[in-house]
């Protein structure tokens, strides 16, 4: 970390945190040392517990901070990341920052997955590039991190008994060691077993199914219990979803969707939440509202849709 010290991190994550920028030099040497990092990691992402996971955040800083405050902050906590840290937000830029130099101050003790939204084309879409492009006037700090997503995990396992990952299951896919074959340091490809990986979803439906997001597959409980039996699995967790209680079981308990984004796009409604493993794997759910926004009008959970 010689050109990106431990003092430097610390300043840049006090800063990040009181929710200002870093500077475009910064955002490039952040980024250009997250890669010498992550590039060693696997793409299957082995993590001990006890950890939290937590999924989508989707550029909703404050909320973001309140998932720190409820589950505690790293180092003393071990995360694990599900994806989709930008877009749809106002703060994507600081909530993508504040997790990459967290990543860099306590590699360790940070895990973070790509999700659907770390790509090139669908941040062009969905707010990313607009809100670098607002802050800082051109599209060089957006390209040092979409850059940098092409080097990011696609999944992690649990204590070999915890499928992590942010999407779901793939055709293409009965084991790990077939993730671990993979080439990820690549966009998101718009097929294939990557694709399915970040795009899926569980599906009351048996078999494979057409998704329709327009890329990955729905699948359904029997696909979940081959795959779940064949890798000596217990769970898959994934994100990727909105649901209302912040998590949902399905497929018998053979998957969880945790989903970590209060209120999402600041008028769903729903609650958030996180997933807490503890030594034994034992697992409690910590559910949370959105926290205020500062500068923003306080909007509660019963706000109809017509005041936002």
């Amino acid at each position: 970390m010689h050109d990106c010290g431990l003092d430097l991190l610390d300043q840049w994550i006090e800063k990040i945190s009181n929710c200002e920028l870093l500077t475009e030099p910064h955002v490039k040497k952040l980024c250009n040392k997250a890669k010498e990092i992550l590039i060693k990691e696997s793409n299957v992402v082995e993590v001990s517990s006890p950890v939290t996971i937590c999924g989508d955040v989707h550029g909703q800083f404050y909320d973001l901070l309140e998932l720190f405050r409820i589950g505690g902050e790293a180092p003393n906590t071990n995360f694990l990341f599900l994806g989709d840290y930008v877009d749809r937000g106002f703060h994507s830029l600081e909530t993508v920052s504040l997790l990459i130099c967290l990543k860099l101050r306590y590699p360790s003790r940070v895990t973070i997955l790509r999700g659907n939204h770390e790509s090139r084309q669908i941040t062009m879409v969905y707010g990313f590039y607009d809100e670098c492009f607002r802050k800082y006037g051109d599209n060089v700090v957006w390209k040092h991190y979409t850059d940098l997503f092409d080097y990011l995990p696609i999944t992690a396992l649990v204590e070999n008994k915890i499928f992590s990952l942010h999407g779901g299951l793939s055709p293409s896919v009965d084991s790990l060691d077939t993730i671990r074959s993979l080439n990820r340091i690549v966009e998101v490809p718009h097929d294939g077993p990557m694709c399915d990986l970040l795009w899926s979803d569980p599906d009351e439906r048996t078999s494979w199914g057409v998704s329709p997001r327009g890329a990955g597959y729905t699948w359904g409980q029997d696909i979940t219990e081959v795959f779940n039996h064949n890798n000596s699995l217990t769970l898959v967790a994934r994100a990727h979803q909105l649901v209302m209680e912040g998590y949902l079981w399905c497929h018998n308990r053979g998957v969880v969707t945790i989903f970590s984004a209060p209120n999402y796009c600041y008028r769903c409604g729903n609650q958030a939440s996180i997933m807490e493993l503890d030594d034994s794997m034992k697992y409690t759910f910590l559910q949370y509202d959105p926290a205020p926004r500062p500068g923003e009008p306080n909007v509660t959970r019963q706000t109809p849709d017509y005041f936002l």
